[in-house]
């Protein structure tokens, strides 16, 4: 995979080569003659046209509404999506700048820098790619998330973490800055879904940070008639005996009673429970692979070696 330059939106506006582009009349032509790709908040959407004004300093910046959003073949651009731009990082190209008026206006596209992004990165992943990307929105089903100038992908709810959740924002938060790895890529729309419990670590690279007589914080995700699944991180979950007094989400004192590789089982004693969940910075999650070093993988498998359930992903 090329080395990655297209990153999500919001990532390179405080870097001190946008602000050399964006905080002067000089920037911004340099931008458009080197065809940079800049970014600026959108700070508002006018009423009439759907155009974006993007805060450029003493310049106005304008990106038309058929510039806000590369579209596929047939696909018509809805007025929200260009409304939801406003208050976010919005990344452009500087197409053209007027300066006949008192104020300069530089009109931009951010069509054309997704367009870029799409033909010189998007097309080159493949399955197995770890790359960066930003959670923009989240519904029950999954988390969609920017991996490229506002380039959308689902994160489907299953593929989160290992241990189960009901929907997203109990593990992710909107803008919280992760990595992914490309699962699958359609042929023929090339939309792209990808994953991310393979970067939570495998059960025994999580289990080892545990050991039978501790008592640990966990969390109840979920209630069955015969016992509670309380997690201990996003990708180990044990099985406590059931008791009436718990509901899922509560945060649990779990005492760890034994840990069974062989059957990827750990059993735990609830010691006690309490409202709300325990505070995570779900912004930032624990990867057992460094993805500024390890930039793609083949296979990954979560079970222990002699473990008869297998759990896999597989790339290649």
């Amino acid at each position: 995979m090329k080395n990655n330059r297209y990153l999500p939106e919001g990532y390179r506006i405080g870097t001190a080569e946008n602000r050399s582009y964006v905080s002067s009349l000089a920037g911004l032509e340099r931008a458009m003659t080197t065809d940079a790709i800049c970014e600026a908040p959108a700070i508002m959407c006018d009423s009439e046209n759907y155009d974006l004004r993007v805060d450029l300093g003493g310049v106005i910046g304008i990106i038309r509404r058929e510039e806000v959003q590369l579209t596929g073949a047939g696909e018509e651009l809805k007025n929200i999506a260009v409304i939801t731009r406003v208050g976010r990082a919005v990344c452009f190209k500087v197409q053209y700048i007027d300066t006949s008026g008192r104020v300069p206006i530089a009109y931009l596209s951010r069509r054309a820098a997704q367009l870029e992004c799409a033909r010189c990165y998007i097309s080159d992943l493949v399955r197995g790619d770890i790359v960066p990307a930003k959670v923009t929105h989240l519904e029950r089903f999954g988390a969609f998330v920017d991996i490229g100038c506002g380039i959308v992908s689902l994160l489907p709810v299953a593929c989160i973490s290992v241990s189960r959740i009901s929907h997203p924002n109990e593990r992710l938060s909107l803008s919280a800055r992760i990595y992914v790895v490309i699962k699958s890529i359609d042929p023929v729309t090339g939309r792209i879904c990808v994953t991310h419990r393979e970067l939570l670590g495998t059960w025994e690279e999580n289990a080892a940070m545990f050991a039978p007589g501790q008592t640990v914080a966990g969390i109840v995700r979920s209630v069955e008639d015969y016992g509670a699944f309380v997690e201990l991180t996003p990708n180990l979950t044990g099985l406590a005996e059931p008791r009436d007094d718990i509901v899922c989400g509560q945060s649990a004192a779990v005492y760890i009673k034994s840990i069974t590789p062989e059957r990827m089982k750990i059993k735990l004693a609830i010691v006690g429970v309490y409202r709300g969940e325990i505070l995570r910075d779900g912004t930032v999650p624990r990867y057992f692979i460094n993805p500024a070093e390890t930039k793609h993988i083949d296979y990954w498998r979560y079970s222990p070696p002699g473990c008869g359930k297998i759990i896999e992903s597989v790339f290649t």
